[in-house]
């Protein structure tokens, strides 16, 4: 079960690309089809984009493109937290064609509006607008892809993992980074509760599993257990 990652976005974030069987999933679309040439949908078919600011917020051009090259069937998007950077492509990645559904915490569903009101203050584009699924913490299966999500409040209300039992991975939003933990300083925030996910969800994983953080290089759950001074 690969796993590939685009640093996308206004912010860099990690936007990843998890496939089995012809099937992917994508998490966190930090970005947008933002650039002023034309670039392959899903369907296979080029559109023009019209997006200002594109250098700052695109990127998801070269997840659709790998979607398309690799001939993988998008069955979901999975939303680690509703922070603008990682959902600036949700809405296009859902329009498809097909059209799929994302899904998110309910408990990050109150950040869509903040969200909004965030990228004015960074001077990007809005969000283009959708409307994201509750998912529960548990056994999770996108197609042929099957994992386990774990909630991990903190840096938001609603942050979630993916914890992917075949490749040994977890993919942690911005909960855990390496050496670092995620800003508790922002709406919903909980300084307290980010320890108490990591300690509980995260490193009661096996040492040997790959962290798959949503900004800069992965690391390991036993190199953040003795590492990070965070935690």
């Amino acid at each position: 079960m690969p796993i590939t990652v685009f640093p996308i976005g206004p912010l860099q974030t990690n936007c990843y690309v998890v496939h089995k069987n012809g099937d992917a999933l994508v998490v966190d679309p930090g970005g947008r089809q933002c650039r002023s040439h034309s670039s392959p949908s899903l369907g296979g078919f080029s559109q023009t984009s019209s997006c200002k600011d594109s250098d700052a917020i695109g990127g998801l051009d070269e997840v659709v493109s790998f979607l398309k090259e690799n001939a993988l069937s998008l069955r979901a998007v999975l939303l680690t937290h509703l922070h603008f950077d990682h959902i600036y492509g949700a809405a296009e990645l859902m329009a498809g064609p097909p059209p799929v559904t994302a899904y998110a915490s309910a408990g990050d569903f109150p950040l869509l509006e903040v969200s909004a009101s965030h990228t004015a203050r960074w001077g990007l584009p809005p969000v283009p607008p959708f409307t994201p699924e509750a998912i529960a913490a548990g056994p999770c299966q996108f197609g042929s892809i099957t994992g386990e999500i774990r909630m991990t409040p903190g840096h938001s209300p609603g942050s979630l993992a993916l914890y992917l039992p075949e490749e040994g991975a977890v993919i942690s939003g911005d909960t855990l980074f390496y050496r670092s933990i995620g800003r508790t300083d922002l709406a919903g925030g909980d300084a307290k509760a980010i320890q108490t996910s990591i300690q509980e969800q995260l490193f009661t994983l096996p040492d040997e599993t790959r962290v798959f953080p949503g900004h800069g290089p992965s690391t390991t759950i036993g190199g953040e257990k003795k590492h990070n001074p965070c935690v």
